[in-house]
């Protein structure tokens, strides 16, 4: 490619086609609007400008508090063409949680998304020293100066830039400058900072391309959270092939968006695909009769062809028959709730379960999944069409070398996308980063073609008092394909004798459930805890447990009366459980399910 920086490729792209629509947004009238890449460019570098004007220098911290929004990635571009480095963070982080990123960070200036956030970090801001201005995206200024518009900074950019030329700074930035700092959604003790160059979101970018799977006449829609590193890259290789994108960080309105939007592609969490899943089922069982009895037939055909599909082969004869009748009566109208255009999503962050998987690629609508970490910039691994197995995150991006611990089945790699360490921490960068290996902490295996199977987290598995191995994460998947109700489960059992799970359902499905059962006068909590929900959900568990060997089988388990959340702290910011929180939180109910079987013997 050449770049010598993300800078430098955003320089090029407005170059090449100045005129190509980048990015689309929502408007507050319900509409949406749109920029090319030469508008993109005239914004960012008025941002770029106002930086400079107050004071930011090369590598200088620059932090984003804010959803995802066409703002988010102009503001991000700007820091870039600047010299400076994004510093990650989370909309949902507590006031506690930003003060400790923005000043271990040594950010200067964060710019936060209205009046809320500005007055969040304000109420911090004796600890945060080192922050000259917050820059207010929707809100007002302060009166004293502190807190400033965007439109303010953009004023200051315009004198700058009548005085200055951004591209000397561009022609400066090299490689191995700072880009990004994200701190790790922290699933133990306080987050870390990453660090990560130009030359790994250049790396990425390449890879990603080397895999010819996306272009120019593709279009992606783009929720994910910025601060995450998973969208971020979603970020970078649209610069790379110009190819447009829609930005929208409303979950609540994921689905609808699509429909509007009609993508090609979009990257999701599998929590997404699992949302959407029940809610497909949970219709269908609301509709009843023959609509559901027509649903019951179209899984079952589908994911007879899904399977087909995955040896290389085509539904015929009877089988191709049926399957045309299911994709009439059903698949086509999820294809069509997607907004018809999807060619593929593409899954990470967590296992998505195979049945699911399926069941969305006999819906048309594949599901190709990849691997990586926040210290590999997120793509490390991922599948193509071409060579896509389900259960696998597919083989390594070009550049990237891989070995597999014979002893602990850890899996390790290194390549340019790998950060150059954990910022101000050298004694946990030496353990995480070995010789240029990435210590990734998770355990898998690579099969005949060169794919990644991940099996879990190492420090996840579970080993009861018996001795025997658990993989939690294979549970919990599979759970999430059997039970349309569920939200969240965890399973528990490590030093324990036996499995047993705590589980949350989803609020949208527990509505519909009551108002088939006849419950609907009852609240969410009451009807999680009632004796029918709690039949209902034994049944699903029985189901999970039948394949399962005796020692995997949840023995026990508890319906909790309310989901999991970022603000309570069970979630990290990516929607990953805090196991170690979650089962301290709940540790009296765990307890309670071994004491109770002591006492049963």
């Amino acid at each position: 490619m050449g770049y010598q920086s993300v800078a430098d490729m955003l320089r090029t792209r407005v170059q090449k086609t100045p005129d190509r629509e980048a990015f689309s947004f929502p408007t507050t009238n319900g509409t949406w609007d749109s920029i090319n890449w030469q508008q993109t460019w005239d914004r960012t570098e008025l941002i770029a400008g106002g930086l400079r004007a107050l004071g930011v220098e090369d590598e200088n911290r620059v932090a984003i508090l804010c959803s995802t929004r066409v703002e988010w990635i102009l503001i991000d571009l700007a820091n870039m063409i600047s010299a400076a480095a994004t510093t990650t963070i989370y909309p949902s982080t507590t006031a506690e949680d930003s003060s400790y990123i923005i000043e271990n960070s040594d950010s200067m200036l964060v710019f936060v998304e209205n009046d809320a956030q500005a007055e969040k970090i304000s109420s911090i801001r004796e600890t945060i020293p080192n922050v000259i201005h917050l820059i207010n995206i929707d809100g007002k200024g302060s009166d004293d100066g502190w807190v400033i518009t965007l439109a303010d900074l953009e004023e200051k950019g315009k004198a700058w830039l009548e005085e200055n030329d951004i591209n000397e700074i561009i022609d400066r930035i090299t490689p191995d400058k700072l880009a990004t700092l994200i701190y790790t959604s922290g699933t133990t003790g306080k987050p870390k900072g990453v660090e990560l160059l130009h030359d790994c979101w250049l790396f990425t970018a390449e890879g990603m391309d080397e895999m010819g799977i996306l272009g120019p006449d593709d279009k992606q829609f783009l929720w994910l959270p910025l601060s995450h590193s998973f969208g971020k890259v979603l970020e970078v290789i649209v610069i790379h092939l110009g190819i447009p994108t829609a930005v929208d960080g409303t979950v609540t309105k994921i689905i609808d968006n699509l429909a509007v939007v009609r993508p090609t592609f979009m990257g999701a969490a599998p929590r997404i695909f699992e949302k959407a899943y029940n809610k497909i089922v949970n219709g269908a069982k609301d509709a009843g009769g023959a609509k559901y009895k027509i649903f019951q037939f179209a899984v079952n055909v589908g994911r007879e062809v899904s399977r087909l599909r995955q040896q290389g082969k085509r539904p015929s004869g009877l089988l191709a028959l049926k399957f045309s009748i299911a994709d009439k009566l059903v698949y086509s109208k999820i294809r069509a709730r997607f907004g018809g255009k999807i060619r593929f999503f593409i899954s990470g962050s967590a296992p998505l379960n195979r049945e699911i998987a399926e069941f969305f690629d006999a819906a048309g609508l594949l599901i190709l999944e990849g691997y990586g970490l926040t210290e590999s910039s997120a793509a490390a691994f991922v599948n193509i069409p071409s060579t896509n197995k389900f259960g696998t995150v597919g083989r390594p991006l070009k550049g990237t070398e891989v070995r597999i611990d014979p002893d602990t089945g850890e899996i390790q790699f290194k390549s340019r996308g790998v950060m150059r360490g954990y910022y101000k921490r050298p004694d946990v960068t030496a353990e995480t980063l070995v010789d240029g290996w990435l210590m990734t902490g998770d355990k898998g295996e690579i099969d005949e073609m060169g794919r990644l199977k991940i099996t879990d987290r190492i420090k996840n598995l579970i080993k009861t008092s018996g001795g025997k191995y658990v993989a939690p994460a294979q549970l919990e998947g599979a759970f999430k394909a059997i039970c349309p109700l569920v939200s969240q489960i965890l399973v528990h059992g490590n030093n324990r004798n036996f499995c047993t799970a705590l589980i949350t359902l989803d609020a949208d499905g527990v509505k519909m459930w009551a108002s088939q059962n006849g419950l609907s006068s009852l609240s969410y909590a009451e009807i999680t805890q009632h004796p029918k929900m709690k039949d209902e959900i034994k049944g699903y568990v029985d189901q999970l447990n039948k394949p399962l060997a005796r020692y995997e089988t949840i023995k026990e388990f508890a319906i909790l009366d309310a989901d999991f959340d970022v603000t309570t702290g069970e979630l990290t910011p990516s929607m990953k459980v805090k196991r170690k929180v979650v089962e301290a939180k709940y540790k009296d109910v765990l307890d309670k399910f071994y004491a109770d079987a002591l006492a049963s013997v």
